[in-house]
């Protein structure tokens, strides 16, 4: 039941309540939920893989390439502001799905193919699961305590100057700094690499976009 086993999808998040999500953090943090009553707490374990979908403004062009966004001055930053930056830090990845050209849906260049994707995810999985073969309750990498963190996710100086300059111009939290690592960590075991190279953790920062203290601003 610790090996995500359930996956949970919210379509249109900011139109959840605010309470309702935020209950939410707890449990993707700690991978349990705490039911308190007045004279005793129970946990109940809760290790899910949370997905979500959203529109970048409520007219749902905002960063449209060729559609100019219709929603006011301020608007689009209430919006994304319905989704506080404490629950935005627990998700490890921020992608923006920009629309898909007619060029590109009729190109004939060659993509890689599912087979080929799931073989790369497979073997990721089997290093992790090597890694933490000796670790209770730990089966991935999302999985990892800060003081793992620090043993799987080392990176050189030149990773440690990049993440710091992430760090100050995007404004990023001390949890966002130890989710970049993990994703980071993830990058590289998809490529089949030992260590986290500058490209990792290039790829693993541009999974913050939501993080960016200019998003919505207008």
């Amino acid at each position: 039941m610790n090996n995500y086993h359930y996956l949970s999808f919210l379509d249109e998040l900011p139109e959840f309540k605010r309470q309702v999500l935020e209950v939410m953090r707890q449990p993707l943090e700690d991978r349990f939920v705490t039911i308190s009553r007045s004279q005793y707490s129970v946990e109940f374990p809760a290790s899910f893989m949370f997905v979500a979908a959203m529109n970048p403004c409520p007219c749902g062009n905002y960063n449209h390439p060729t559609i100019a966004c219709t929603c006011k001055p301020g608007e689009v930053q209430n919006y994304l502001g319905k989704v506080s930056g404490p629950l935005m830090d627990r998700i490890d990845l921020h992608v923006e799905v920009v629309p898909v050209s007619h060029e590109e849906l009729a190109s004939n260049k060659p993509t890689e193919k599912s087979a080929s994707i799931r073989k790369r995810v497979v073997m990721a999985r089997e290093i992790q699961k090597q890694r933490f073969a000796n670790q209770f309750n730990i089966f991935c990498n999302a999985q990892m305590t800060s003081r793992m963190v620090r043993q799987y996710c080392q990176i050189d100086e030149t990773g440690q100057a990049i993440l710091k300059q992430a760090m100050d111009r995007l404004g990023l939290s001390a949890r966002a700094y130890d989710r970049i690592l993990k994703v980071a960590r993830t990058i590289a075991d998809l490529d089949g690499s030992e260590n986290i190279e500058t490209g990792h953790l290039s790829e693993a920062i541009n999974f913050r976009s939501l993080d960016r203290d200019n998003w919505g601003k207008r």
